[in-house]
């Protein structure tokens, strides 16, 4: 009898247990404390313009029930987006459970002052929690807005430039202003802070010309600031229009005997003739060796280190000038063409070769076409290039001064003769020596503007 009392008791907990552990279901279920998900992709620190960012919201259990985008900036609020989303089907499984919506932050279109802003995403869900309001998620990204870019002027005036030729512009920019510098067309050259007058923003920018003009090239000082606003400024310029030399250069046999041996090492193709190979090394190498020199330019120092003209190989006479344009011919056949980026300078055999100006060596060793090779930083982007030495006297970082002997003449590379390949480069591009020979032109073109350092 007990038995049966025990299991018509047992029976009957069983519809009151069901029901219990369904209502403890329901609740954890319309209860639940998982929050929504919130991701939004890292946006950059400041705000400068329009930017555009994706948001994406899940939540897997009882679904989404409102989000809300805003901008708060000193008390106020501007609402980027506030949506609510319908309860859909029991439990809402029909509901809306995850969402991407592309948005934007317009600062000027959204009338943002300067300075902090914070974007704040709220987003709810369908849970009881909370007195009935849901879990909520909040993801707050801080941001600086501006808008304003950096101040640009130039304060030198005059600025007359040859082609294949170098200027300088004196220039000022407000505190703000992370890079700055000169645009020739496309070409960007960088400015450096004048030590004197750092505090006031004033920099200086070295440029180049270059040899030819299809059209009239445009000039602009350029800035930007941290937030990536860009400040244009013209300044006047006068170019000055010349002509270069054509040379025609006819290669013997004779020729390719004696400078061939020097590229043993380049991988030529085995079945290649020798003028074959001439005009890969030409061609190929000389470009190799062009991108190795434009390359010297991020090594360059952001002071001044030259004082004056620079030195000119003494007794020497000019074999070759700079921005001649040279034809090849081999048995009477043009075969190839180039451009003389250099003044080619020949004296006795081995001369010694001074260092034209104070600086700092930033390659010594060989370089293709020109041989054993010195390249001098004298800061700001100016350098200059010793090619065809058959002996160097120094090593890499080594700081000269004007005059000390940094290697002797020679014939190395694609020389037919000992002599000095002499360059000067601006920011990796080769300009004219003979305006750096020139006293004349550096009191004109450089110092002039230079002195404005020295004023307010």
């Amino acid at each position: 009898m007990a038995k049966k009392k025990k299991a018509i008791l047992t029976l009957a907990l069983i519809p009151i247990l069901l029901i219990a552990f369904g209502i403890g279901w329901f609740l954890t279920v319309i209860f639940e404390g998982e929050k929504p998900e919130v991701n939004v992709p890292p946006l950059p620190e400041f705000l400068s313009k329009e930017e555009s960012f994706s948001l994406e919201l899940l939540d897997r259990k009882r679904g989404l029930k409102e989000v809300a985008v805003t901008l708060a900036q000193e008390g106020r609020e501007v609402v980027i987006h506030r949506e609510k989303f319908p309860f859909k089907g029991l439990l809402n499984r029909k509901g809306t459970h995850q969402l991407r919506k592309d948005l934007s932050i317009d600062p000027l279109g959204l009338n943002l002052a300067q300075g902090r802003v914070d974007l704040v995403v709220k987003a709810w869900d369908y849970s009881r929690r909370g007195g009935g309001d849901g879990n909520l998620s909040l993801l707050r990204r801080k941001m600086v807005v501006d808008t304003i870019p950096p101040a640009l002027r130039s304060l030198s005036r005059m600025h007359n430039v040859n082609m294949g030729g170098a200027g300088l512009v004196v220039y000022q920019t407000s505190s703000d202003a992370l890079e700055s510098g000169l645009m020739l067309n496309d070409f960007f050259f960088p400015g450096f802070a004048a030590r004197e007058r750092a505090e006031e923003g004033v920099h200086v920018v070295y440029f180049s010309m270059p040899r030819r003009l299809d059209s009239e090239p445009s000039l602009l000082l350029r800035a930007k600031d941290r937030a990536g606003n860009l400040s244009k400024s013209g300044f006047y310029y006068h170019i000055r229009k010349r002509k270069f030399r054509h040379e025609i250069i006819n290669i013997t046999d004779r020729f390719l005997k004696k400078v061939l041996p020097f590229f043993s090492n380049y991988p030529f193709n085995p079945e290649d003739s020798d003028i074959k190979r001439y005009i890969v090394i030409n061609n190929e190498l000389r470009k190799q060796n062009h991108k190795t020199l434009f390359d010297l330019r991020d090594k360059t120092s952001p002071e001044r280190m030259w004082e004056g003209p620079f030195l000119r190989l003494k007794n020497a006479a000019t074999m070759a000038r700079f921005g001649d344009r040279r034809s090849y011919y081999y048995k009477r056949e043009k075969v190839d063409e180039q451009t003389h980026l250099g003044v080619d300078l020949a004296s006795l055999a081995s001369s010694p070769v001074p260092a034209a100006n104070h600086g700092r060596v930033i390659f010594a060793g060989e370089l293709g076409i020109y041989g054993n090779t010195v390249v001098l930083d004298h800061g700001q982007g100016l350098m200059s290039l010793y090619g065809h030495l058959s002996k160097t006297e120094v090593t890499l970082e080594q700081s000269v001064r004007k005059g000390d002997i940094i290697g002797y003449t020679g014939q190395t590379g694609l020389a037919g003769g000992d002599h000095l390949h002499f360059g000067i480069m601006v920011n990796g591009t080769f300009v004219n020596p003979i305006e750096w020979w020139d006293n004349h032109w550096i009191q004109d073109n450089i110092e002039r503007k230079l002195a404005l350092l020295k004023t307010n």
